[in-house]
This record gives C-alpha cells, structure tokens and sequence, in this order.
C-alpha cells in the first residue's frame, strides 16, 4: 500500500525549495551541498532526500515553481477587455509584485538552468516562452504596427523584461521609490520609448 502524504507536505516543501535557492544563490551552484541546504531548511538529510532525490532535482524544482506561479500571476492579473496600455500595466505591477523576496529564485534562474539536462531545460523554456508571448501580445496591442517595417515586437519585449527581471540587483524596500512606483515608472518609461519606435 502506498504512503499517503503528510498533511503539510506541500508547506515542508516549499520550505525547503526556498531555503535550498538561498544556499544555491550564496554558495554557488557548484559549491552548494545537500547537507547545507537540509541545514538552512531544518531538516534531516534523509527527510531531504524524501522530497529530492539530488541538488538537479532541487534546481529544477525551484525553476519550474517559480516560473509556474510567474505565469500564474500574470494570468490572474490581465484584464483582456481592458485598453493595452492600462494592460500591460497590470501585467507589470503583477510580475513586480511576483519577483517580491524572489530574488534567490532569479539567481538560480540565472545560473542553474544550463545544468539541467535537455528535457528539463526543454519545459522550463517552454514556460519561459508561453509567458514571453503573452506579454509581447500585448506590447504588440499597444503597437499594432511594431513590425511594420522591421521585427521589433520580440527586441522590444525583451527589453521590457531586462527592466524588470534584473530589479533584484538593485531594487531595496525602504529606498527611494516603492515597488509600486518603480512599476509605473518601467511602465512609463516602456510605453515612451514605445511611442518612438519608426
């Protein structure tokens, strides 16, 4: 007879997905050990080695949660009957809001996904590019003629996204704008920009 789960599996695990991007990111991908994350997320080895079979495991598992409650949260926040612009800044606001104490996560992103091997390293692009469209969906609303002359619908988008993805090197609750406002601003500063393109 199989073993039912324990009632708190999904918190244990979570636990242990944040506390092993927390060693991954301070330690390195190489360096960081299974001893050291069981350590940082107050758990036996052995009680590890029951959610995870192996530190890829664990890699894997941090980027396809993260990546999953990203496209998650965008989804919950489009408001398709909306006009483009005002949508496209609740996307924003809603992906800022998502990358709040994420930032272990994007290290891991950023550094973890080329170990994974091909079929993995398959899914999680394949989350990546499901969200990718549908936000330059929508930058492609509030241009409809970004491509008139040239294919400037993904440059563009993905120049919104290096905005916004690369918030955690820099961006400090308590400084000089909040959360909120840096969004409005990247939003601002997207849709100027966007209003120029020829």
């Amino acid at each position: 007879m199989a073993r039912s789960r324990a009632h708190d599996f999904e918190d244990k695990q979570r636990a242990i997905l944040r506390s092993a991007a927390a060693v991954f990111a301070e330690s390195g991908m190489d360096r960081a050990s299974m001893s050291q994350i069981a350590a940082r997320a107050e758990v036996s080895k052995a009680l590890l080695y029951h959610y995870y079979a192996s530190r890829d495991a664990l890699i894997f598992d941090i980027l396809r949660t993260n990546l999953s409650e990203l496209e998650a949260a965008i989804r919950a926040a489009d408001r398709p009957e909306a006009p483009p612009r005002e949508r496209l800044r609740l996307l924003v606001h809603a992906i800022l809001e998502q990358y709040r104490d994420a930032d272990d996560y994007h290290k891991v992103q950023l550094n973890g996904t080329g170990s994974l091997p091909e079929v993995q390293r398959a899914e999680i692009l394949a989350i990546e590019r499901r969200i990718t469209r549908h936000v330059a969906g929508i930058v492609r609303d509030v241009h409809p003629d970004i491509e008139a002359e040239r294919p400037l619908l993904m440059p563009t988008t993905m120049s919104l996204f290096g905005m916004l993805n690369w918030v955690y090197m820099w961006f400090r609750d308590g400084g000089p704008v909040t959360r909120e406002e840096f969004a409005d601003l990247a939003t601002d500063l997207f849709l100027g920009g966007i209003e120029n393109l020829r």
